[in-house]
């Protein structure tokens, strides 16, 4: 798979599903992996923005995929503090 640019949660779950099905797995073979139940990634696929940082970590290490964290490109009327923590 290529890289994806991740801005919202509403994302993550079609990405966490198709990263799952490149690695040949189903959702009982990852659950198994994962220490997990089968239900609880059923869940944790459809609702991956209620999923911790720790367990995404886990689910996305599982599935040999590496989370790569990078400023965005300057947009010209950004809000971006000085800090660079978007207002947060």
């Amino acid at each position: 798979m290529s890289q994806y640019t991740v801005r919202t949660p509403e994302q993550l779950p079609a990405l966490l599903k198709a990263f799952r099905k490149q690695a040949g797995l189903t959702q009982g073979q990852l659950a198994t992996r994962l220490g997990i139940t089968q239900q609880t990634l059923s869940a944790l696929e459809r609702n991956a923005n209620r999923v911790s940082a720790d367990r995404l970590l886990q689910l996305l290490g599982t599935l040999g995929v590496e989370m790569v964290l990078q400023p965005r490109e300057q947009q010209t009327g950004s809000k971006t503090t000085a800090s660079g923590d978007a207002g947060w």
